[in-house]
């Protein structure tokens, strides 16, 4: 049984991502709170089901792009994962009007009449996209170095990554974000041309798993076609993917058709946003690359469904908009909104009788709000939420979209602009209230990835303290779930911050000297305490040490360990450890800047 991916209350993805001679296997997940989920029976029963069909999602490149999903894993607002699929009626209501099957039909009508208009093309699609793709898809190649966070003073060895992308209006390149995370060098090529020219990366999302490459030659610019976007195709509608797969160097076109659009898990940014399902071929290689319908683009494809035949996976023009628009007007990636909520559907009738709920209500219940979001100001826990800008939600958490399709209403958060507000009606008591919430993009307690960024670290007589991230809990091999330590993985997954800029910092290992010994069973612990008072972040604990004035040095840690320290005879030992383990810095360069900054009064 194939199930679609969906955010429900606990999933697991495997990635297998071909790297040029190596293939890669990781298995991430997406923490709890903030990110929208479903909180309820129904999805702990398709859970069984869904694990082995969603954890066969990869991204398609020659990368090791990784996998990051699962537990309550959507950023956009909340999202619910059953779905009810209504009759002619809306609202659950048992009867229609003679009116309502006359809009129906006429609703119908006009869709056919849209389909036969854009199916016209539909045989020279595969045609007219091999001449569109000769002069405006690229090859990428690029080179990564991924930082090693047991060893975070030093990267990992070097690899070589393919990928593709296509011209967009304003002299850029459009491709995934996966083809150029953690780079360090890139290159394009166009078709037919011997030439590779430097490429540098302007913005990356990875949430939205996309990417802006410019080049400065002009001698690469001659010749070339931008490719303007088009709209969302319908189902059924013929598509051609154009790219530079595996198993050769020239450039390949697949034609398939739409299967399904809906929210869906997006594997290397942990965030669930609007997805195209097509029957295409999308093989390592094809990411980045344009899905051509007629003579506009369609969407970018980004992953596939390993072990299953063609079915793929592109990300559509509303969210490549809303990525190209933010960028445009801010000059950075500014990211998704969030409303900062955990829902539960309302299906069950005794619930809905609980919080009183008329029987023309639907809705869906609050059970968690992001401390850090603008939600927590005016929300509450046990709310009914009713509607989100005007459009009714219903009780499985979806609203209308298009002809007789239904979508989770976290898509209508996911596609506003950073501090635009929203309407939301709710019911409280049995009240009814409208409020006004500002949207922003949030961020986890614990970050589900760490791209195109070196990891922080902080030594202090060879106790070794870094925050806690999923990419940390990813070294402890494929099977990380259950091979990193239960503790920390359970806090990744399930913990919210309380105040902004928090971080949970660890005792990640001890690098063995005469002043550390007997400590080494230590590792792996948070930390709690330095010398009585609490840390917020690593860059408090750093400042809390650096600046003792204590002839004894004490760290608190979990289940109540203590580490006790001589500080003049630490802060010598330092030194002879780094001096022995060839580590360059006592501190990442971040803390560095910091603490550079700080002396000086800036």
């Amino acid at each position: 049984m194939t199930m679609p991916v969906r955010g429900l209350a606990s999933a697991h993805f495997a990635h297998n991502s071909c790297r040029v001679g190596k293939s890669l296997h990781k298995h991430t997940f997406a923490p709890l709170g903030f990110l929208s989920s479903t909180i309820g029976e129904e999805a702990k029963r398709m859970l069984g089901s869904s694990v082995r069909t969603l954890r066969r999602l990869r991204c398609c490149n020659n990368s090791s792009s990784l996998l990051l999903l699962g537990r309550d894993c959507c950023r956009n607002g909340t999202t619910v994962s059953k779905r009810k699929v209504l009759p002619l009626c809306c609202k659950g209501e048992s009867n229609i009007s003679i009116f309502d099957i006359g809009e129906r039909q006429s609703s119908i009508q006009r869709w056919y009449v849209v389909r036969s208009k854009r199916s016209l093309h539909t045989e020279t699609d595969a045609y007219l996209a091999i001449e569109l793709a000769l002069d405006s898809v690229v090859k990428i190649f690029t080179v990564t170095s991924s930082p090693n966070y047991f060893l975070p003073w030093q990267n990992k060895s070097q690899r070589e990554t393919m990928g593709s992308g296509f011209v967009i209006p304003g002299k850029k390149i459009l491709t995934n974000a996966h083809v150029v995370a953690d780079h360090t060098f890139v290159l394009v090529r166009k078709h037919g041309s011997p030439t590779k020219y430097r490429a540098e990366v302007l913005a990356v999302g990875h949430e939205c798993d996309l990417a802006i490459l410019v080049v400065e030659s002009q001698e690469f610019w001659e010749g070339v076609n931008f490719l303007e976007l088009g709209d969302i195709p319908f189902l059924q509608e013929a598509v051609a993917v154009v790219g530079y797969p595996q198993g050769g160097d020239n450039i390949s076109v697949t034609k398939g058709v739409v299967s399904r659009v809906e929210p869906t898990q997006y594997v290397h940014g942990a965030t669930q946003l609007m997805a195209i399902q097509i029957d295409a071929a999308i093989n390592p290689g094809n990411s980045g690359g344009p899905a051509i319908m007629g003579n506009k683009v369609a969407g970018v494809a980004f992953q596939n469904l390993s072990g299953a035949e063609n079915i793929g996976y592109i990300i559509p023009v509303p969210v490549i908009k809303h990525f190209i628009a933010g960028v445009e007007e801010s000059g950075k990636y500014v990211g998704f909104c969030s409303m900062g909520l955990s829902c539960q559907p309302t299906e069950n009738v005794q619930l809905r009788n609980h919080f009183k709920m008329q029987p023309q209500m639907t809705g869906v219940l609050v059970s968690k709000i992001n401390p850090l979001s603008d939600a927590h100001r005016v929300l509450k826990k046990d709310d009914i939420i009713l509607e989100f800008d005007g459009v009714p939600i219903a009780n499985d958490g979806t609203v209308p979209f298009r002809n007789r399709e239904r979508i989770t209403f976290d898509h209508l958060v996911s596609m506003k602009k950073p501090n635009e507000t929203a309407v939301v009606k709710v019911l409280r008591n049995g009240e009814e209230h409208a409020f006004t919430i500002t949207l922003r993009p949030l961020q986890p307690l614990v970050p589900v990835h760490q791209f195109d960024k070196l990891p922080s670290y902080y030594i202090f007589a060879g106790l070794v303290f870094v925050p806690l991230t999923q990419p940390y809990l990813h070294e402890y091999g494929e099977d990380w779930y259950n091979t990193s330590p239960r503790r920390l993985c359970e806090r990744a997954l399930r913990e919210l911050p309380k105040q902004a800029g928090e971080q949970l910092v660890i005792l990640s290992q001890v690098l063995m000297d005469d002043i550390n010994a007997g400590y080494e069973r230590l590792a792996e612990l948070q930390v709690k305490k330095v010398n009585g008072i609490e840390i917020q972040n690593l860059k408090h604990l750093c400042q809390l040490v650096e600046n003792c004035s204590t002839e004894s040095l004490r760290f608190d840690l979990d289940d109540d360990r203590v580490v006790a320290l001589n500080f003049e005879s630490a802060r010598i030992a330092t030194s002879r450890i780094l001096e022995r383990h060839r580590i360059p810095s006592r501190m990442s360069s971040d803390l560095c800047r910091y603490n550079i900054s700080t002396l000086m009064g800036l």
